[in-house]
């Protein structure tokens, strides 16, 4: 019940937003496509963040948190193995 409640409380704090920018809901497809790309990075800013803090790098902080796979998803030419990435090879046939 708590995660109903805190989605509710997050959809009237985006609403409210989004009538101080005068965006009607449901909003354009760029406009809403642009806010769900910042609720995919946003929700990753603090995993990552907090890797920083610990001194790692960038790069490794996104990979440490899969922060690239969870907001870009399943690259093309790339096969997830349970419990891994794995990457393929240009040339390799795919399954």
């Amino acid at each position: 019940m708590k995660l109903y409640a805190l989605s509710l409380g997050a959809g009237l704090l985006v609403g409210v937003v989004y009538s101080l920018l005068q965006v009607r809901s449901p909003a354009p497809p760029l406009v809403a496509l642009v806010g769900l790309l910042g609720i995919l990075v946003g929700e990753q800013a603090i995993p990552v963040g907090k890797q920083l803090l610990r001194g790692t790098a960038f790069g490794a902080a996104c990979q440490q948190t899969q922060a690239t796979e969870h907001v870009l998803g399943q690259l093309p030419g790339r096969q997830a193995a349970p419990g891994q990435a794995a990457e393929t090879k240009p040339g390799d046939p795919q399954a």
